[in-house]
């Protein structure tokens, strides 16, 4: 993919869409043989922050089931700062559909870029590990 579409990609939201959910930076640990941090590594991030905003809405234990969509924008580089901002697409029964994107900031850099998006789909369980009505007062 060259830059051009990148830029293109990231200019459809040029700031943060959601509400900041998690923030972390990305270690040599996260990286692979080429120095970028592992795909799986922001996948692994935004799943968390999803699961943030789900449990606050379930008002207690949510399970990931579905990573509906998922597209890497650019490469994250060791050091930056990387946050993950999430947002409620959509709320059923028992489920949620939260969009969760990805902005890195790399300290050479001026400004924090879109890295990621993705919608994943978290659904209320009980003790018992069975789905549960979402409350729907009080959000």
């Amino acid at each position: 993919m060259n830059d051009s579409i990148i830029e293109e990609q990231n200019d459809d939201a040029p700031t943060p869409q959601g509400e900041l959910a998690l923030q972390t930076i990305a270690m040599p640990a996260d990286s692979n043989a080429d120095g970028d941090i592992f795909g799986g590594w922001l996948v692994s991030q935004m799943d968390l922050a999803g699961a943030v905003c789900a449990n606050r809405l379930a008002r207690g234990r949510v399970a990931t089931v579905a990573i509906d969509s998922m597209v890497f924008l650019r490469p994250v580089a060791v050091g930056s700062v990387v946050s993950c901002y999430a947002e409620v697409k959509d709320i059923g029964r028992s489920s949620m559909t939260i969009i969760v994107e990805v902005w890195a900031q790399h300290h050479s850099d001026a400004e924090a870029r879109k890295v990621t998006e993705g919608q994943f789909t978290f659904v209320a369980i009980d003790e018992n590990r069975r789905t549960r009505p979402v409350p729907r007062t009080g959000n």
